[in-house]
């Protein structure tokens, strides 16, 4: 009988998704079948990623950005409530019609947990920072956190890259697996002088791109957009001096990104552990009025690794900074089997 493992990103842009790659690698080589469940453009990513996997669409958070994030987030709070019992019953369905699920990783679904079978939960925020509510909004995270059997942090044990985020010492269960990427560092001669990788939900995705693009008009260097826009079919086209790609797969965007000087994008965790593994030089533009990414910016410029701007006060100028700086730099972390031990438990009726 075949061992499933259900493994649920977040669909909040596509850093959650892109970061669970290398962890279904990891599945399939020591022997299981994992089981994508996710909604929206993070479910289309995977499933074009793996189309030979089994999946299972989940309900929608329904989340996006802009002003006020705090006050929509708490104003959605009655629908984010609704949808994680949703998510939780459908979870709880599947493994009751299936029994040869024998464990699940959730990247920040809170309602994909069960006590039938050990159940992980991959977040690089225990710490949730909100300015002055940081406090309580900390807390309900961590006490999420306690319905999982473990909670898998990516990054070393010197939080080297996510700081104060998951800086804690009073969780037992919490456990370091390293830097996750899906990339692997190739030496090929840069072709590329600046990438755009563009990502993240509605409003800003689309504001960021209109800002950039016009920001590099008619610039005399060779300049490449992803825009991060997943979609039924793969488009590249060319406009004035910038070439588009609206997505790219895991191994296409992996030799860009390789054949690429400096690369420009959003101070995402998952992004910066792609380019840390890649080690590129990266100008970062954070999202306005999210303090996850706002906190991240900070921590690597003053770490002397990355400059950063806001998306306002950004000019390619700017990008002479990068010179100054170390540039993102980590080993490729290799997923050993004794990660998934957890796993061999037997299964509770």
């Amino acid at each position: 009988m075949s061992k499933k493992i259900i493994i649920a990103p977040l669909n909040w842009g596509l850093g959650h998704a892109t970061r669970c790659v290398p962890l279904i690698n990891a599945l399939l080589e020591n022997g299981f079948q994992p089981i994508i469940a996710s909604d929206g453009q993070a479910l289309k990513f995977l499933k074009q990623e793996f189309p030979n996997l089994e999946s299972l669409e989940l309900p929608s958070y329904q989340i996006s950005y802009g002003k006020n994030l705090k006050l929509k987030l708490l104003l959605k709070f009655p629908r984010i409530y609704k949808v994680v019992q949703q998510e939780k019953k459908r979870i709880q369905n599947f493994i009751d019609k299936n029994n040869d699920v024998v464990g699940i990783i959730s990247d920040n679904r809170f309602g994909v947990f069960s006590n039938k079978v050990p159940s992980i939960y991959l977040t690089h925020q225990i710490k949730v920072f909100s300015g002055f509510s940081t406090f309580i909004t900390s807390y309900f995270h961590q006490k999420i956190i306690r319905n999982f059997d473990e909670c898998w942090v990516p990054d070393n044990i010197r939080s080297e890259f996510s700081g104060r985020l998951t800086s804690i010492n009073k969780y037992k269960n919490v456990r370091f697996i390293g830097v996750l990427s899906r990339f692997q560092k190739e030496y090929f001669k840069k072709e590329i002088d600046i990438l755009v990788l563009l990502s993240g939900p509605e409003p800003n995705r689309t504001l960021i791109e209109s800002r950039l693009i016009s920001e590099f008009r008619n610039d005399t260097r060779t300049i490449v957009f992803v825009l991060g826009k997943v979609e039924d079919e793969q488009k590249k086209w060319v406009s004035e001096n910038i070439t588009f790609y609206n997505y790219l797969l895991s191994n296409q965007l992996e030799k860009i990104l390789n054949l690429s000087k400096i690369i420009v994008c959003r101070s995402g965790y998952s992004s910066i552990m792609d380019l840390a593994v890649l080690e590129k030089k990266v100008f970062f533009i954070p999202t306005k009025n999210q303090p996850e990414q706002e906190y991240l910016a900070k921590h690597l410029e003053n770490k002397k690794i990355a400059p950063f701007s806001t998306l306002k006060g950004f000019s390619k100028e700017k990008l002479l900074e990068v010179d100054n700086y170390d540039g993102l730099k980590s080993e490729e972390t290799k997923l050993s089997k004794d990660l998934f031990s957890l796993f061999k438990r037997k299964r509770k009726l």
